[in-house]
């Protein structure tokens, strides 16, 4: 009897040692206007001063970083390669099952924690915002892979359309959020139906081009929106018609419960609402996905070109992951716009759906609990790097292109199957 064993081909040492040559020579040709020389003051002239030996030692520091980042990838990638494939499966799964519930138990217990800390509840409240926006872009990118730059139009449709019924025929929260849902949803079937034969880059610059259309009317719509100045006293939501207010004549939210009044209840509710609506999110785009038409998505994503010869219908496919995950965005709008009490076209840039998709990308395509995660460090690096002032994106890219180094499928390229095949059970087997 024979055994295979396996391990590295006789090249890897030299590919890696090429590698981080190629890592050196660049970083020496950049190194040497930055580094290697500088300028000085000699008796009021300019002269060029050189400084070779800190030079060699950026080279080499980046030679010698490379070879051991290049080592390290490569004995982290065998050991998941000879690792039994069932196995590791079955223990990722658990695992992120366990990580998800005390992800959940962590987001409930965080304002009994952190009561008197508005700063602490107001971040994770971003957060979560941010979680529910990457679940809804999840739909169309991570799921039927649809490329989408411009899903930051469906958010802000969301909430100018809450903006809009709440100022203007003083609708409350809970009767424009389905309002806003249907009109954020019908919005993305308009994006939806233009775009059914594009594909990759073409669809990406079609979606880009629809969200800067939506911000460009926000903007000179000045009748309906407000253009630059925005809309302002935007109502905020209440628990069951009491508003969190002092006492005074109305019942209030505090004198009903018997409570000294705090502003930090209305910060509390807030989160809590949004992590209620995140919640409810997750439980049914993970519903959608166990349903036909969630696995029509995923087939789609695969293989366009293969549903169609099964006879699918591609078109009420894009459609559905069009419409589904413009309303998901467009109940985030609607939050957004009740927590803030005043939106603005600034709010909704090509920068925020630059964001979100990230999170997508980063969390891994596809993965909840990797939005989850991806949202986690976006939105918390740039907080924690605002005591480095100049150095604070330059940090957050560094963190981004490690991730991508560390796992270029996102931080939890593994998702959990919504089929799995049962082996037909033998005759005798279970006597």
């Amino acid at each position: 009897m024979s055994t295979l064993v396996m391990q590295h081909p006789p090249q890897a040492a030299a590919n890696r040692l090429q590698d981080a040559t190629r890592v050196a020579a660049v970083a020496l040709l950049l190194g040497i206007p930055m580094i290697g020389l500088t300028t000085v003051d000699q008796g009021g002239a300019l002269q060029v001063a050189s400084r070779w030996p800190l030079l060699g030692a950026f080279v080499a520091a980046a030679f010698f970083g490379r070879l051991l980042l290049r080592y390290a990838l490569d004995q982290w990638q065998h050991r998941r390669q000879t690792r039994p494939h069932a196995a590791a499966a079955g223990a990722s799964s658990a695992l992120l099952r366990r990580i998800g519930w005390g992800a959940l138990l962590i987001a409930l217990l965080l304002p009994v924690f952190f009561s008197d800390n508005r700063y602490v509840v107001d971040t994770a409240t971003t957060v979560l915002i941010y979680v529910m926006l990457g679940w809804g872009l999840n739909v169309v990118v991570g799921l039927a892979g649809l490329l989408d730059l411009g899903y930051v139009a469906f958010y802000a449709v969301g909430a100018y359309t809450y903006a809009l019924l709440s100022t203007q025929f003083g609708w409350g929260f809970w009767q424009a959020l389905p309002v806003a849902g249907a009109i954020a949803a019908t919005f993305g079937v308009i994006l939806g139906w233009p775009t059914l034969r594009l594909r990759g880059d073409y669809l990406a610059i079609v979606t880009l081009g629809f969200g800067e259309i939506i911000r460009i009317i926000l903007v000179n719509w000045s009748e309906l929106s407000g253009g630059p100045n925005g809309i302002t006293s935007i109502p905020r939501p209440s628990f069951f018609g009491l508003p969190f207010k002092p006492a005074g004549d109305e019942a209030t939210f505090a004198a009903f419960f018997g409570l000294p009044y705090s502003p930090n209840q209305r910060i509390i509710f807030l989160y809590y609402l949004i992590l209620a609506l995140a919640l409810l999110t997750n439980l049914f785009v993970s519903r959608l996905r166990q349903l036909p038409i969630g696995r029509a998505w995923e087939a789609l994503r695969e293989d366009e070109i293969a549903c169609k010869a099964l006879g699918m219908n591609v078109t009420n496919v894009k459609l559905s992951a069009f419409a589904l995950g413009a309303m998901l965005g467009g109940f985030a709008g609607v939050f957004f716009a009740a927590r803030q009490g005043f939106i603005s076209p600034e709010s909704f840039t090509f920068n925020e759906s630059a964001i979100i998709l990230a999170i997508v990308v980063l969390g891994g395509m596809g993965s909840q609990l990797g939005v989850v995660l991806a949202s986690l460090v976006l939105v918390l690096l740039p907080e924690l790097g605002r005591d480095f002032a100049e150095y604070r994106m330059l940090l957050f890219g560094a963190a981004m292109i490690l991730i991508m180094i560390w796992k270029p499928g996102g931080i939890l390229a593994h998702r959990e199957p919504t089929l799995r095949h049962q082996p037909p059970v033998a005759a005798g087997a279970s006597q």
